[in-house]
């Protein structure tokens, strides 16, 4: 069984519900949250994020552990249902304390941000190149 950190104060009664449910189902299945990811459309991060009660689960997530784990789905979407109502959207809720890094990017953003650039430029230079070659006159003539 899963030791799970003690879920944020500002979450409320119904949210913390929800996660308390999806939390005794996952550690249910027995599986490790990268197995959990490997099975299911969402990525271990998210699992994370929403097993800590730090972001709402789509519906989505809350049906795909209900399949992995052979649960009701009934019960645990009634209860996401009255989560969705109660959970603080559009305000990100801390999961563990603030500090001096809590503003700083997650890590690997700055290289994700470099290569959707790089991506990109190259994408620019294949699109004139081709246009280039396709203006030259051809050699025969």
């Amino acid at each position: 069984m899963t030791r799970w950190r003690p879920l944020p104060d500002v979450l409320p009664r119904e949210a913390r519900h929800l996660v308390e449910q999806l939390r005794a189902l996952k550690d249910r299945t027995g599986l490790s949250l990268a197995e959990l990811a490997r099975r299911t459309a969402y990525s271990k991060s998210s699992w994370q994020r929403y097993l800590s009660g730090a972001k709402q689960p789509p519906r989505g997530a809350v049906q795909a552990l209900c399949r992995v784990a052979g649960a009701d789905q009934a019960r645990l979407l009634a209860l996401w249902d009255l989560a969705d109502t109660t959970w603080p959207h559009g305000v990100p809720v801390a999961a563990g304390p603030a500090g001096p890094m809590a503003d700083a990017p997650p890590a690997g953003a700055e290289y994700r941000r470099w290569r959707a650039a790089a991506l990109v430029s190259f994408g620019v230079i294949v699109v004139l190149l081709a246009g280039l070659l396709w203006m030259l006159p051809s050699g025969s003539g």
